[in-house]
Protein backbone atom coordinates (compact mmCIF):
# COMPACT_ATOMS: atom_id res chain seq x y z
CA UNK A 1 0.00 0.00 0.00
CA UNK A 2 1.49 3.60 -0.92
CA UNK A 3 -0.15 6.69 -0.63
CA UNK A 4 0.42 9.21 -4.21
CA UNK A 5 -1.15 12.62 -4.27
CA UNK A 6 -2.90 12.40 -1.30
CA UNK A 7 -4.20 8.97 -2.03
CA UNK A 8 -3.78 5.56 -0.76
CA UNK A 9 -3.15 3.07 -3.87
CA UNK A 10 -2.21 -0.80 -4.24
CA UNK A 11 1.36 -0.81 -4.79
CA UNK A 12 0.61 -3.77 -6.74
CA UNK A 13 -1.19 -1.65 -9.36
CA UNK A 14 1.56 1.12 -9.45
CA UNK A 15 3.75 -0.60 -12.26
CA UNK A 16 1.52 -0.91 -14.58
CA UNK A 17 -2.22 -0.32 -13.64
CA UNK A 18 -3.57 -3.81 -13.10
CA UNK A 19 -3.64 -7.25 -11.69
CA UNK A 20 -4.95 -10.58 -12.98
CA UNK A 21 -5.68 -12.79 -10.27
CA UNK A 22 -6.39 -16.41 -9.99
CA UNK A 23 -8.93 -17.97 -12.72
CA UNK A 24 -12.51 -18.24 -10.67
CA UNK A 25 -14.14 -21.82 -11.27
CA UNK A 26 -17.24 -19.89 -13.15
CA UNK A 27 -18.89 -23.74 -14.22
CA UNK A 28 -19.54 -24.34 -10.40
CA UNK A 29 -21.85 -21.11 -9.97
CA UNK A 30 -25.37 -21.05 -11.51
CA UNK A 31 -25.65 -18.19 -14.00
CA UNK A 32 -27.51 -15.97 -11.98
CA UNK A 33 -26.39 -12.80 -14.41
CA UNK A 34 -29.40 -14.18 -16.47
CA UNK A 35 -32.09 -13.49 -13.62
CA UNK A 36 -31.29 -10.27 -12.63
CA UNK A 37 -32.94 -6.72 -13.70
CA UNK A 38 -31.44 -5.04 -16.18
CA UNK A 39 -31.80 -1.23 -17.40
CA UNK A 40 -30.27 0.59 -20.45
CA UNK A 41 -26.97 2.30 -19.81
CA UNK A 42 -24.36 2.51 -22.12
CA UNK A 43 -20.79 2.29 -21.54
CA UNK A 44 -18.04 1.35 -24.33
CA UNK A 45 -20.64 -0.09 -27.09
CA UNK A 46 -23.99 -2.00 -27.29
CA UNK A 47 -24.70 -2.31 -23.56
CA UNK A 48 -26.91 -3.12 -20.41
CA UNK A 49 -26.41 -2.89 -16.64
CA UNK A 50 -27.71 -4.84 -13.84
CA UNK A 51 -27.31 -2.99 -10.51
CA UNK A 52 -26.45 -5.00 -7.45
CA UNK A 53 -25.50 -2.23 -5.61
CA UNK A 54 -25.94 1.35 -6.58
CA UNK A 55 -26.29 4.80 -4.68
CA UNK A 56 -29.71 4.38 -2.56
CA UNK A 57 -30.20 0.70 -3.26
CA UNK A 58 -31.86 1.04 -6.44
CA UNK A 59 -32.24 -0.17 -9.67
CA UNK A 60 -30.36 2.53 -11.33
CA UNK A 61 -26.65 3.01 -12.58
CA UNK A 62 -26.26 6.59 -12.14
CA UNK A 63 -23.15 8.02 -10.77
CA UNK A 64 -23.20 8.59 -7.19
CA UNK A 65 -21.93 11.92 -8.06
CA UNK A 66 -25.56 13.01 -9.78
CA UNK A 67 -27.44 11.88 -6.39
CA UNK A 68 -28.14 14.21 -3.58
CA UNK A 69 -26.10 14.95 -1.69
CA UNK A 70 -23.65 13.88 -4.47
CA UNK A 71 -20.26 11.79 -3.01
CA UNK A 72 -17.86 9.57 -4.77
CA UNK A 73 -18.07 6.07 -6.00
CA UNK A 74 -18.03 4.89 -2.14
CA UNK A 75 -20.65 3.44 0.19
CA UNK A 76 -23.07 1.56 -2.47
CA UNK A 77 -26.33 0.06 -0.96
CA UNK A 78 -27.05 -3.06 -2.32
CA UNK A 79 -29.98 -3.88 -4.05
CA UNK A 80 -32.57 -6.54 -2.23
CA UNK A 81 -34.35 -7.60 -5.29
CA UNK A 82 -30.99 -8.50 -7.13
CA UNK A 83 -29.17 -9.80 -4.01
CA UNK A 84 -31.92 -12.39 -3.35
CA UNK A 85 -31.31 -13.53 -7.09
CA UNK A 86 -27.80 -13.17 -7.30
CA UNK A 87 -25.99 -14.42 -3.45
CA UNK A 88 -22.98 -15.59 -5.13
CA UNK A 89 -22.04 -12.81 -7.38
CA UNK A 90 -22.91 -10.74 -4.39
CA UNK A 91 -20.77 -12.76 -1.96
CA UNK A 92 -17.76 -12.43 -4.52
CA UNK A 93 -17.73 -8.98 -4.54
CA UNK A 94 -18.30 -8.43 -1.22
CA UNK A 95 -15.32 -11.17 -0.34
CA UNK A 96 -12.26 -9.00 -0.47
CA UNK A 97 -14.18 -6.76 2.56
CA UNK A 98 -13.06 -3.28 0.94
CA UNK A 99 -15.63 -0.21 0.48
CA UNK A 100 -17.75 -1.12 -2.50
CA UNK A 101 -19.32 1.78 -4.39
CA UNK A 102 -21.32 0.83 -7.71
CA UNK A 103 -21.57 -2.41 -8.25
CA UNK A 104 -23.29 -4.50 -11.34
CA UNK A 105 -23.11 -7.02 -14.34
CA UNK A 106 -22.70 -5.44 -18.07
CA UNK A 107 -24.27 -6.99 -21.05
CA UNK A 108 -21.71 -6.26 -23.72
CA UNK A 109 -22.54 -7.59 -27.29
CA UNK A 110 -20.25 -8.64 -29.72
CA UNK A 111 -17.96 -6.43 -31.30
CA UNK A 112 -14.27 -6.13 -32.72
CA UNK A 113 -10.90 -5.00 -32.42
CA UNK A 114 -11.40 -2.17 -33.66
CA UNK A 115 -14.50 -1.30 -32.26
CA UNK A 116 -12.97 -1.96 -28.68
CA UNK A 117 -9.95 0.51 -29.68
CA UNK A 118 -12.76 3.33 -30.31
CA UNK A 119 -14.67 2.81 -27.49
CA UNK A 120 -11.20 2.92 -25.10
CA UNK A 121 -12.15 5.37 -22.03
CA UNK A 122 -11.38 5.74 -18.57
CA UNK A 123 -13.77 5.88 -15.82
CA UNK A 124 -14.65 8.76 -13.26
CA UNK A 125 -14.24 6.95 -10.12
CA UNK A 126 -12.46 9.12 -8.03
CA UNK A 127 -14.97 12.33 -8.40
CA UNK A 128 -15.16 13.86 -5.15
CA UNK A 129 -12.80 11.51 -3.29
CA UNK A 130 -11.12 13.34 -0.59
CA UNK A 131 -7.49 13.28 -0.45
CA UNK A 132 -6.10 10.81 2.31
CA UNK A 133 -8.40 8.55 1.63
CA UNK A 134 -8.49 4.94 -0.55
CA UNK A 135 -8.21 5.40 -4.43
CA UNK A 136 -11.69 3.55 -5.72
CA UNK A 137 -10.39 1.38 -8.82
CA UNK A 138 -12.93 -1.51 -10.51
CA UNK A 139 -13.15 -5.82 -10.10
CA UNK A 140 -13.89 -7.25 -13.16
CA UNK A 141 -15.07 -10.56 -13.10
CA UNK A 142 -15.91 -12.73 -16.14
CA UNK A 143 -19.32 -14.85 -16.11
CA UNK A 144 -19.23 -16.37 -19.42
CA UNK A 145 -16.61 -18.41 -21.79
CA UNK A 146 -15.36 -15.65 -24.20
CA UNK A 147 -12.66 -17.50 -25.52
CA UNK A 148 -11.95 -15.57 -27.96
CA UNK A 149 -12.42 -12.47 -26.46
CA UNK A 150 -10.29 -9.90 -24.56
CA UNK A 151 -9.62 -6.92 -22.63
CA UNK A 152 -8.17 -3.95 -24.05
CA UNK A 153 -5.89 -1.58 -21.70
CA UNK A 154 -3.63 1.37 -22.60
CA UNK A 155 -1.68 3.96 -21.20
CA UNK A 156 -2.85 6.82 -23.80
CA UNK A 157 -5.79 5.99 -25.86
CA UNK A 158 -4.35 6.28 -29.32
CA UNK A 159 -0.63 4.70 -28.81
CA UNK A 160 -0.62 0.69 -29.56
CA UNK A 161 3.07 1.00 -27.91
CA UNK A 162 1.71 0.06 -25.05
CA UNK A 163 -1.23 -2.09 -25.25
CA UNK A 164 -2.02 -5.12 -23.10
CA UNK A 165 -4.70 -7.77 -23.98
CA UNK A 166 -5.74 -9.94 -21.41
CA UNK A 167 -7.54 -12.85 -22.55
CA UNK A 168 -11.49 -13.57 -21.06
CA UNK A 169 -12.41 -17.06 -20.40
CA UNK A 170 -15.43 -17.97 -17.70
CA UNK A 171 -14.07 -17.18 -14.49
CA UNK A 172 -11.15 -14.41 -15.43
CA UNK A 173 -10.91 -12.17 -12.94
CA UNK A 174 -8.86 -8.77 -13.46
CA UNK A 175 -8.18 -5.96 -11.02
CA UNK A 176 -7.70 -2.51 -13.05
CA UNK A 177 -7.14 1.35 -12.05
CA UNK A 178 -9.71 2.31 -14.44
CA UNK A 179 -8.61 6.08 -14.14
CA UNK A 180 -5.61 5.37 -15.10
CA UNK A 181 -5.88 3.34 -17.91
CA UNK A 182 -7.88 2.91 -20.99
CA UNK A 183 -9.76 0.17 -21.24
CA UNK A 184 -12.90 -1.81 -23.51
CA UNK A 185 -13.04 -5.42 -24.21
CA UNK A 186 -13.27 -6.59 -27.76
CA UNK A 187 -15.74 -9.48 -28.15
CA UNK A 188 -15.49 -11.83 -30.42
CA UNK A 189 -18.62 -14.04 -30.81
CA UNK A 190 -22.70 -14.82 -31.51
CA UNK A 191 -23.58 -13.83 -27.55
CA UNK A 192 -23.78 -11.48 -25.39
CA UNK A 193 -20.77 -10.95 -22.55
CA UNK A 194 -21.21 -10.90 -19.19
CA UNK A 195 -18.77 -9.28 -16.39
CA UNK A 196 -19.08 -8.68 -12.59
CA UNK A 197 -17.84 -5.31 -12.35
CA UNK A 198 -17.14 -3.91 -8.51
CA UNK A 199 -16.15 -0.53 -7.50
CA UNK A 200 -13.95 -1.33 -4.09
CA UNK A 201 -11.78 1.13 -2.39
CA UNK A 202 -7.93 0.72 -2.22
CA UNK A 203 -5.88 -0.09 1.55
CA UNK A 204 -5.08 -2.93 3.58
CA UNK A 205 -8.36 -5.12 2.55
CA UNK A 206 -8.04 -4.88 -1.21
CA UNK A 207 -4.16 -5.46 -0.50
CA UNK A 208 -4.61 -8.90 1.14
CA UNK A 209 -7.08 -10.12 -1.20
CA UNK A 210 -4.70 -9.09 -4.67
CA UNK A 211 -2.09 -11.24 -2.91
CA UNK A 212 -4.40 -13.97 -1.25
CA UNK A 213 -5.24 -14.85 -5.50
CA UNK A 214 -1.29 -14.19 -6.51
CA UNK A 215 -2.45 -10.92 -8.18
CA UNK A 216 0.20 -10.75 -11.05
CA UNK A 217 0.64 -7.90 -14.29
CA UNK A 218 3.13 -10.45 -15.79
CA UNK A 219 0.73 -12.08 -18.13
CA UNK A 220 0.96 -13.20 -21.68
CA UNK A 221 -0.63 -10.21 -24.15
CA UNK A 222 -3.30 -12.31 -26.25
CA UNK A 223 -2.24 -12.86 -29.80
CA UNK A 224 -3.68 -10.82 -32.53
CA UNK A 225 -2.72 -10.75 -36.28
CA UNK A 226 -0.39 -7.87 -37.61
CA UNK A 227 -3.37 -6.68 -39.98
CA UNK A 228 -5.75 -6.77 -37.02
CA UNK A 229 -3.67 -4.68 -35.31
CA UNK A 230 -3.09 -2.08 -37.46
CA UNK A 231 -6.62 -2.40 -39.07
CA UNK A 232 -8.12 -1.55 -36.04
CA UNK A 233 -5.44 1.15 -35.35
CA UNK A 234 -6.58 3.39 -38.58
CA UNK A 235 -9.88 2.78 -38.13
CA UNK A 236 -10.13 4.14 -34.36
CA UNK A 237 -8.06 7.30 -36.58
CA UNK A 238 -10.86 7.18 -38.89
CA UNK A 239 -13.87 7.04 -36.60
CA UNK A 240 -11.81 9.57 -34.09
CA UNK A 241 -11.67 11.77 -36.89
CA UNK A 242 -15.26 11.38 -38.14
CA UNK A 243 -16.39 12.16 -34.82
CA UNK A 244 -14.20 15.52 -34.33
CA UNK A 245 -15.59 16.71 -37.70
CA UNK A 246 -19.24 16.20 -37.13
CA UNK A 247 -19.26 18.06 -33.77
CA UNK A 248 -17.17 20.83 -35.27
CA UNK A 249 -19.95 21.12 -38.19
CA UNK A 250 -22.12 21.65 -34.93
CA UNK A 251 -19.75 24.38 -33.80
CA UNK A 252 -18.82 21.65 -30.60
CA UNK A 253 -15.59 20.82 -29.81
CA UNK A 254 -14.62 16.71 -29.25
CA UNK A 255 -14.08 16.04 -25.67
CA UNK A 256 -12.99 12.55 -24.71
CA UNK A 257 -14.56 12.95 -21.55
CA UNK A 258 -14.19 10.16 -18.77
CA UNK A 259 -17.41 7.47 -18.62
CA UNK A 260 -19.68 7.29 -15.69
CA UNK A 261 -20.23 3.92 -16.70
Amino acid sequence: MIHIMGYIKSDALRETGFVVLDQYDQEADPKEWLDIEYVDWKSSGDTRFAPLASAFGEIECNGFWNHKPPRTDKDGVFIPSQVEKAPNLTRRAQEPGANIGRCRVIELQPNTYADALYNLHQDDNNRLNPDGTGWVVRGFFNLTDDKDSYFVLRENRTDPSVEYRIALPAGAQLIVDTQRLWHAAAHYGSEPRYCLITSWTSGPELDAYIEKYHGTSQVPNVEVPQDVLDAGQAEQSRRIAARAAALAARGQADQTAMSEA
